[in-house]
């Protein structure tokens, strides 16, 4: 799963924003794609195995038992600051946050809002990131600030169709 999700992702972004050879690429690639997939076979089995060992010991499955192993496991496995680690962190508080939110009101913690806040909850996210990214930049995850860069920055030079097309990077060869 790891592989089939990491692969493609990291072709393209490698591709896109790293320079070097085609085999230093290539290699990138491989080794986001191995790091991804490795963390996530770790993960499972460090989850499954204390799952199965907390089950045992207690006779019965408990809802703070896929907490305790996770964490555990979260701890263990991706508990090294590095790129990929990080983003799949990112990728997984984004998901929490939207899931909480909706435990909340299915809940009754919260009250059902009378209109979908999705446009404002995507006004809010837009109008932090832009302003983090303009007045304090080197916050931001790396790849954002590569993309960003790229979107608002870099595209304000044009040579040609190509920089539409491919990338908006020219270096000195051409």
């Amino acid at each position: 799963y790891g592989a089939k999700i990491r692969a493609p992702h990291a072709l393209v972004m490698t591709f896109l924003f790293k320079s070097g050879s085609l085999r230093e690429k290539l290699k990138t690639i491989a080794q986001a794609t191995y790091t991804h997939s490795r963390n996530l076979a770790y993960f499972v089995f460090t989850y499954k195995g204390l799952m199965a060992l907390q089950s045992r010991l207690q006779g019965k499955k408990i809802p703070f038992h896929s907490f305790f192993a996770a964490c555990i496991g979260g701890w263990l496995v991706f508990g090294e600051n590095n790129p990929i680690n990080s983003q799949i962190i990112m990728y997984l508080l984004s998901r929490i946050l939207f899931g909480l939110s909706r435990l909340a009101v299915e809940k009754g913690y919260v009250p059902q809002p009378k209109q979908d806040p999705f446009p404002l909850v995507a006004a809010l996210i837009w109008g932090t990131v832009l302003w983090l990214f303009e007045y304090h930049r080197e916050t931001l995850q790396p790849s954002l600030q590569s993309s960003m860069t790229y979107l608002y920055d870099d595209s304000n030079v044009w040579h040609d169709i190509f920089d539409f097309l491919i990338y908006n990077k020219r270096t000195d060869s051409k």
